[in-house]
């Protein structure tokens, strides 16, 4: 008897639908699995075949084929061992056949029949949620995730038997709990930026950089605070919308990174991979591809310090996407793309000791050596970086007495502020933000003076500028402009956008 269900898998960050046929018939005693199946998804047969005894039902002793289409596309993951089990079970009318095809399921099983999670139930979620069909069993554990869509029909189970028991019930009564909702309440964060002594300077280009989107550099000696003032701008980014959270939340999923009491990603968030990362884990990919840091760091802050110390190579994959905002994994069967829309936040020393142009210590580089560092930083790369700024190490003064500095709330309405004027000027476009501008853009929202042109053409000239930097610091000034509530860009704004490319006037 052939019987028929469905199930779920993941390509990129979207789901699709994997029908899995099983077939029982006569013949010699066999257990088969087609359809690309890989190596763990193959031993889901002695899996299959422990947990269907121990939970009391019988194991057909005949010929067993599970075809699970599309055969083409390869099969990863034990999530199909619980659609496997139900197949044979609905094959040997343990199981009623008429409304198997009505439900989607996935799980791993232990060989007692209990159900395991599994990854990525969110965006499988999700995909069921466009089908023509809306029942959904999974494992219990995933229960708070699958909880976050609407309009489908979940059965959370903790077994086989369980699973088993529902779908032979004429009226099975679906999960009756309280979605998840998307209510935004203020943010509650342990960190704020009224905490960091001093860096004024360094706390405006953050602000600026926090309001539209763009990626910044700071450099200093140990100890000025680099990686304390990184570590605090997600508390001035705007909140999260639900479409973000939800997509933020999809890639999480997919990783197997959410927990129990952490189902739902609302806080923008913060990666800091170290140093000796690898390309793999920070653009993704791997024997079984999945999303790496900067896929993980999509609509928050990604940190990258001691930014000279990460090799050539996994820096050099940074630049396509900064451009484009995606990730491109190309395999030899299929090609997967992952968002990677961040905020890049960088920092490093201003040499091999730490030490160069700091007044408490003496630096021990030469000036080559000191070149020869910076130069580990190509100047493609850097193009792609809008604010380099200079962290230097606090004064004794500005140590031991207390400022009444100015807080992460107040930093954060005025980045708000200015996102909002930014979200009215691009609402019949596709960004959301000054950095996301293209040429077009650029010639309709970044008109500026004839001393305004002047102070460019200067500036192109002293430092070598290259069109792209030209461009940067139209955005830079744009969103300088909009902080300050201003339609117009005025010279004040083009002027302290200029003084953020430091770098290209000393080391490039």
């Amino acid at each position: 008897m052939l019987a028929k269900i469905n199930s779920s898998a993941i390509s990129g960050i979207n789901a699709y639908t994997v029908k899995v046929e099983a077939d029982v018939s006569l013949g010699l005693p066999a257990f088969n699995i087609v359809g690309l199946p890989d190596t763990a998804v193959s031993e889901s047969k002695e899996r299959v075949r422990s947990a269907i005894k121990n939970s009391g039902f019988e194991f057909p002793n005949k010929r067993i084929t599970i075809n699970l289409s599309p055969a083409n596309i390869k099969k990863e993951g034990p999530a199909f061992d619980l659609p496997i089990a139900l197949g044979i079970l609905a094959s040997t009318s343990q199981i009623k056949l008429n409304r198997l095809q009505t439900y989607l399921a996935l799980g791993e099983l232990s060989l007692d029949g209990e159900l395991q999670p599994v990854k990525g139930i969110l965006p499988i979620a999700i995909h069921l949620q466009k089908q023509s069909f809306k029942n959904f069993i999974f494992p219990r554990q995933n229960l708070k995730e699958a909880a976050l869509v609407e309009n489908i029909n979940l059965y959370p189970a903790v077994s086989l038997k369980e699973t088993v028991e529902v779908l032979n019930q004429e009226s099975p009564l679906a999960f009756q709990g309280e979605k998840i909702n998307f209510i935004k309440n203020t943010p509650h964060f342990s960190l704020d930026f009224q905490e960091v002594k001093g860096q004024t300077q360094a706390k405006r280009a953050l602000m600026i950089a926090a309001a539209g989107g763009h990626n910044i550099l700071m450099i200093g000696p140990p100890g000025s605070g680099k990686t304390m003032l990184a570590k605090r701008v997600p508390t001035i980014l705007p909140e999260m919308s639900k479409e973000e959270a939800l997509e933020a939340t999809k890639l999480y999923s997919i990783c197997g990174l959410l927990t129990q009491d952490n189902t739902l990603i609302t806080e923008r968030p913060f990666r800091a991979p170290h140093h000796n990362a690898s390309a793999a884990g920070l653009i993704g990919g791997g024997s079984v591809p999945k999303p790496g840091e900067i896929s993980l760091a999509h609509l928050g802050v990604l940190f990258l310090d001691e930014l000279p110390e990460f090799s050539r190579e996994v820096l050099e994959v940074l630049r396509q996407p900064l451009e484009d905002e995606k990730i491109t994994i190309s395999r030899a069967r299929a090609s997967l793309s992952y968002p990677a829309s961040f905020m890049l936040i960088a920092a490093m020393n201003p040499c091999s000791c730490g030490f160069f142009s700091d007044p408490a210590r003496e630096c021990s580089c030469t000036m080559a050596q000191i070149k020869k560092y910076f130069k580990k930083i190509s100047g493609p790369l850097l193009d792609r970086i809008d604010i380099q700024i200079e962290v230097p190490r606090l004064k004794p003064e500005e140590l031991i007495h207390y400022q009444n500095n100015e807080t992460s709330l107040e930093m954060r309405l005025k980045v708000i502020k200015a996102r909002k004027i930014q979200e009215e000027r691009f609402k019949d476009k596709k960004i959301y933000s000054n950095a996301k501008m293209n040429h077009r853009d650029l010639r309709q929202f970044c008109q500026i003076n004839k001393e305004s042109q002047s102070l460019l053409q200067s500036a192109i000239k002293q430092l070598g500028l290259s069109a792209r930097a030209y461009d940067r610091i139209l955005k830079l000034a744009r969103t300088i402009a909009d902080l300050n509530q201003n339609n117009e860009i005025e010279t004040i704004d083009i002027a302290e956008a200029i003084q953020y490319r430091s770098l290209d006037r000393n080391f490039y």
